[in-house]
């Protein structure tokens, strides 16, 4: 069990962390930043550095657990972190490079951002992920800006998500449905939904920092769901179902 309060237990670790060489802010994310978490949820900390980033600090402080070096989880925007047991409780700490953070800022106010493979994320992460972050995450030590939805971005994301949704469902009716290849579709259209579900969002202007609940707020999990359960290993089969999951995506779509 743990020894200390849950504030307690913050501010002790936010000190120690905001103490560490080049850190210039620490912040709490996930669902405890946003009020939904259990009382066995984990906790999502972040430090904000300007310049080098030394792990090998993070490991000095003697917290048990797994420290990553400086780009060990992609060398993307996501660019390392550690997990780790502070008091009985499970720590997710994120490495957030300030550098790297405002010239994304920078770039989802133009309405450009990349899409970045990560471990877990089935779409993977669009890079202003980090932005979304500065706008939901809960600021514990320094100070950070906090932007609105870019009405730029708001207009590119939509279609170009939406591009690589169609393209996804394109590419299995042409090859994977006539080899009645179901692992291959049902795989493909769980992509293109989360595609759409992050077209949805975007043009709602809703910031996503993870996949989890995405599809079910962009109202797609219903008839992507039973979809996904009639699938039939049989190539007329796969290739209609692909047709009724490019009406359920369009529809989402349409709807807004």
């Amino acid at each position: 069990m743990p020894s200390l309060p849950d504030q307690v237990f913050l501010d002790t670790t936010a000190d120690r962390l905001a103490a560490l060489p080049t850190v210039r802010a620490v912040t709490l994310g996930g669902s405890r930043a946003q009020g939904t978490h259990g009382p066995g949820s984990d906790w999502d900390l972040a430090v904000y550095y300007r310049g080098a980033f030394d792990p090998d600090d993070v490991r000095a402080l003697g917290w048990a657990g797994e420290v990553s070096e400086v780009g060990a989880w992609g060398g993307g925007v996501f660019n390392g972190g550690a997990w780790l047991t502070i008091d009985e409780r499970r720590v997710d700490l994120h490495y957030r490079d300030l550098d790297a953070v405002e010239h994304e800022v920078a770039e989802a106010e133009a309405g450009r951002f990349g899409v970045e493979p990560l471990m877990f994320h089935l779409a993977g992460i669009p890079t202003y992920l980090v932005v979304a972050e500065l706008a939901i995450n809960r600021v514990l030590r320094g100070r950070l800006p906090r932007p609105a939805y870019p009405e730029a971005l708001r207009s590119t994301a939509p279609d170009r998500w939406y591009g690589a949704a169609t393209a996804t469902l394109a590419y299995a009716k042409a090859g994977h449905a006539p080899k009645g290849a179901l692992t291959q579709v049902a795989g493909a259209i769980a992509l293109a939904t989360t595609q759409t579900a992050h077209a949805v969002l975007a043009a709602r202007g809703e910031w996503v920092t993870n996949e989890k609940g995405l599809v079910e707020r962009a109202g797609l999990s219903g008839r992507t769901d039973a979809l996904l359960a009639r699938l039939l290993p049989e190539p007329q089969s796969l290739a209609r179902s692909l047709t009724e999951a490019e009406e359920i995506l369009r529809d989402a779509v349409d709807a807004g």
